[in-house]
C-alpha cells in the first residue's frame, strides 16, 4: 500500500525524546523519525521499479549506519561527568548550635553510673567484710583473691562488680571467669583468667601470665615461692619443647630465666650446661657442670644431715625407752 503525501508530511513532523529516558538528556535536543514516518518513507522508495532494489538496501544501510552513531553518542553520554546537587551543610549566616548541652548530658549519665557501681562495691564489700576469717580480712586489705573465699569476698578482693564476671553454675560448682580478654578482673598477683568455687568457697584460682595459666590450688601456690616454682616450671616447659624442636638458643634463653628464679636447681643447671656444650662454649659448659656437682653434693650432703638428725632423735628416744622399761621391769 502507498501512503499519500500528505499524510507522509505529517508522518515526518519532528519530536524531542522525552528526558524520562536515561542519559538521552545529554543529546537533547535531537530530531527522529517516528516508526511510521520510516515505514511511509521506505514504501514511497520501493514503488519505483528503476531504483526500488539499490534504494531499499541504500536506505536500510544508512540506517543501519545512523541507528550505530546514536547508540555510541547515548554511551557515550552516558560516561560524562556528573553533576551532584548536594544539599547544604550549613546556609550562610546560619550558625552551629552548641553542644554544652550534650556534653553536659554525657557527663551527668556517666557520673550517675560511677555513682551507682561505687554504691554495688561498698555493698558488697560490706557484705564480704562481715565476720570474715583473719587470713581472708588479711586477704581483702591487700587486695588479694585467696582459697576459702566466698564469691563476695572474691568481689570484693579484685574491687568489681558481678557484672565484671561471667558465671557458670552447675550445681554445687560455680565457675568465674572475664567476660572479655580485653577486660579481665585482677588482684594483687595479677591478671585473673578464672576462680572456681565448690560449696560457695573457692577452691582454685588461675592467673593469667606470658607462660600460660598459673593454677592455684594449695596455699603454699599462692606465696612468692610457690609463684617462683611455678613461673619457673613453665619457662623449664618451654624449653625443653624448643629443644625437642631443634632451636637450641631459644631454649637456653628460658633456662637461664629459669634458673633466676630457681638458682639453687641442680638439673636446671645440668640442662644449662648440656646446651652450651652442644654449642662449642667449653668454658662456660664447664662452670655449670661443677655448679650442677657442687648443688648435688650439697643436696647430698643436707639429705644425709637430715637422715642423720632424725636416726639421732630415733636413738635417743630409743635410749629413753630402755632406761624406762629396765626400771619397770625390776
Amino acid at each position: 500500500m502507498i501512503t499519500h503525501p500528505e499524510n507522509v508530511a505529517a508522518a515526518v513532523t519532528p519530536r524531542r525524546v522525552p528526558d524520562a529516558a536515561p542519559c538521552v538528556h545529554a543529546l537533547a535536543p535531537t530530531v527522529l523519525l517516528t516508526p511510521e514516518a520510516q515505514v511511509s518513507l521506505l514504501m514511497q522508495v520501493a514503488s519505483k521499479p528503476a531504483t526500488r532494489a539499490p534504494l531499499v538496501a541504500t536506505a536500510i544501510g544508512g540506517w543501519a549506519v545512523v541507528v550505530a552513531l546514536l547508540g555510541a553518542l547515548v554511551l557515550g553520554g552516558c560516561n560524562g561527568p556528573r553533576v551532584v546537587h548536594e544539599s547544604p551543610v550549613l546556609v550562610t549566616g546560619e550558625r552551629v548550635p552548641l553542644t554544652d548541652s550534650v556534653a553536659a548530658a554525657a557527663g551527668a549519665r556517666i557520673l550517675a553510673t560511677q555513682l551507682a557501681t561505687a554504691e554495688t562495691r561498698d555493698s558488697i564489700t560490706a557484705i564480704a567484710t562481715a565476720g570474715c576469717a583473719p587470713d581472708v580480712c588479711a586477704a581483702l586489705a591487700r587486695g588479694e583473691v585467696t582459697l576459702g573465699m566466698t564469691e563476695a569476698q572474691v568481689l570484693a578482693a579484685t574491687r568489681t562488680t558481678p557484672a565484671a564476671w561471667r558465671a557458670r553454675r552447675s550445681g554445687p560448682v560455680t565457675t568465674l571467669s572475664a567476660p572479655s580478654l580485653q577486660a579481665a578482673p585482677s588482684d594483687a598477683a595479677g591478671e585473673i583468667a578464672m576462680v572456681q568455687l565448690a560449696d560457695g568457697r573457692v577452691g582454685a584460682i588461675g592467673y593469667r601470665e606470658p607462660q600460660g595459666v598459673r593454677l592455684v590450688q594449695r596455699a603454699e601456690d599462692a606465696t612468692r615461692v610457690g609463684r617462683a616454682r611455678a613461673t619457673a616450671d613453665a619457662l623449664v616447659r618451654e624449653g625443653d619443647a624448643m629443644v625437642a624442636a631443634g632451636d637450641r638458643t631459644a631454649a637456653l634463653d628460658r633456662y637461664d630465666r629459669a634458673l633466676v628464679l630457681l638458682p639453687d636447681d641442680a638439673m636446671l643447671q645440668y640442662r644449662i650446661a648440656t646446651l652450651l656444650d652442644q654449642q662449642l662454649r667449653p668454658v662456660e659448659a664447664l662452670i655449670r657442670y661443677q655448679r650442677f656437682l657442687q648443688q648435688l653434693e650439697l643436696q647430698r650432703i643436707d639429705a644425709i644431715g637430715n637422715a642423720h638428725a632424725k636416726l639421732a632423735d630415733a636413738i635417743a628416744r630409743a635410749q629413753q625407752r630402755i632406761i624406762v622399761l629396765e626400771r619397770q621391769a625390776r
